[in-house]
């Protein structure tokens, strides 16, 4: 964060400053919301949770070294007490982008948002001091709190826009205003909540709505290959730069294929010229996640053979996304616990399935570990059954259902398609997905792990690496 003296805090806030005998006194830490990661000079924002309240922890956080106390009443020990925390965080926010003149990338879609987001942090590195949303800290809080990390030498700031609602990313963007806009896709993530793809399109659509015009420097990328998202340059005054495989498309991939390993490999085509490149990313959906990339990428003034050099390097930094680590007896586990919606899903999927050729080579199989998708709403059970019958298409070789009702729409999705026998099973929950799993699996075999997060798969792929699932 930039020094920013208390009494400015609280000037900027609206807030009053309690128990601060130095008003010049300077917050140069972090800002945090979590006492535990408090550093030397660092401001703690205090929040009142429905199990948790900050205020209790604000002494705590002062004497471990916290400067003050971002806080709605008066804590005993040095605060600026402003009456909406969240509004303050968002104030600060602002005023810091302002100050220091970063360029500031913003994107949102319905999936691919975090892995899109650390393959541009990464790429942009390579350019400028960046900084990026950590994991998918992508609301009201989490978006401020990346933002104050920023400093002086900060060159780029990407950050990742989420919504449950019309209007929430307009709101994100009146905190901290893009001028690069980026728009993945619209898919059925949420879509219980929004109630249609339209209206998913619709709040997406803020983010370009938003952007500067093209004579002040806004530029809007756009996935080419989505319908919905390419009719988005109506509604912005910025420049469009499309990218995908669409022929039209201004960063567009050709000659896409994937290793034995399941990692896409294709030729980047940008208005600079043309590169290879092979990404250490698992999945052939990363392709357009890199071709995002490579479009802000190219905005940035970044030439397309440092793209592709800096595409090729990139990793994953947030985790249980396709992580791929392969245990000492040959077994592969693929932990994307993280998060799931029906395109996600289908994408995982199709991965599972480019890697089994590697896997059948070695005499093993493909297992699909799959929970429920939340807020599917009425299309809930339809899509289960889909991603079922995906399982079998694909040629995977196991099935493991884990839950309840929407596992068993996916079982029976499986079992509608041809899958008999013993290619598909429900089980009640991980652990006796992981008792399963134990007892079954050999040498060779690539054991994918996916669900939404309030499934808690991830200790699956845990107890699988580590012998045990946590929490049992």
């Amino acid at each position: 964060m930039i020094p920013l003296s208390l009494a400015e805090i609280a000037d900027i806030t609206g807030g009053q400053l309690h128990d601060i005998p130095d008003p010049t006194a300077q917050v140069t830490g972090p800002v945090v919301i979590d006492s535990r990661e408090v550093e030397d000079g660092s401001l703690f924002a205090a929040f009142a949770g429905e199990r948790v309240d900050g205020h209790d922890y604000a002494a705590a956080a002062v004497a471990a070294g916290a400067r003050a106390v971002l806080a709605t009443r008066p804590v005993g020990v040095p605060a600026v007490v402003v009456d909406d925390v969240v509004a303050a965080l968002g104030a600060l926010a602002g005023a810091v982008v302002e100050r220091i003149g970063t360029d500031v990338v913003a994107l949102t879609g319905s999936a691919g948002k975090t892995s899109t987001k650390d393959l541009i942090a990464q790429v942009l590195q390579h350019h400028a001091p960046t900084v990026w949303t950590p994991g998918n800290l992508n609301n009201e809080i989490g978006l401020p709190v990346t933002t104050l990390r920023a400093t002086a030498e900060t060159r780029h700031l990407v950050l990742e826009m989420g919504a449950r609602g019309i209007g929430h990313i307009r709101y994100l963007t009146r905190l901290t205003p893009p001028r690069i806009g980026l728009v993945l896709n619209v898919g059925s993530a949420h879509i219980g909540e929004f109630g249609g793809r339209e209206a998913i399109a619709q709040a997406k659509g803020e983010l370009v709505e938003a952007l500067p015009s093209a004579a002040e420097g806004g530029v809007a990328v756009l996935n080419a290959d989505d319908l919905l998202v390419r009719a988005m340059s109506a509604r912005t005054k910025a420049r469009t730069v499309l990218f995908g495989e669409a022929e039209d498309a201004d960063v567009r991939a050709t000659e896409v294929r994937m290793t034995p390993q399941g990692q896409p490999s294709f030729t980047l085509h940008t208005p600079t010229g043309c590169s290879d490149v092979t990404l250490r990313l698992y999945g052939e959906h990363h392709v357009s996640n890199a071709l995002a990339a490579a479009a802000v990428a190219h905005v940035l003034g970044m030439s397309v053979d440092e793209i592709a050099t800096a595409l090729s390097a990139a990793g994953t930094l947030s985790r249980w996304r396709m992580e791929v680590t392969e245990r000492a007896d040959g077994v592969t586990v693929v932990n994307d616990a993280y998060n799931a919606n029906p395109e996600s899903m289908r994408a995982a999927l199709r991965a599972l399935a480019a890697m089994g050729g590697s896997a059948q080579a070695k005499g093993g199989r493909t297992w699909a570990v799959l929970g429920p998708m939340a807020e599917l709403g009425d299309d809930s059970l339809a899509e289960h059954d889909a991603v079922g019958r995906l399982v079998v298409r694909l040629n995977v070789s196991k099935l493991v259902a884990v839950g309840g009702r929407e596992a068993s729409w996916l079982q029976l999705g499986a079992y509608n398609e041809g899958s008999w026998g013993e290619e598909s099973v429900l089980v009640s929950d991980a652990q006796a997905a992981v008792d399963l799993l134990r007892s079954e699996l050999r040498p060779g075999d690539v054991v994918l792990v996916k669900a939404s997060r309030s499934a808690g798969l991830e200790r699956v792929a845990q107890a699988l690496l580590e012998g045990e699932v946590a929490g049992r």
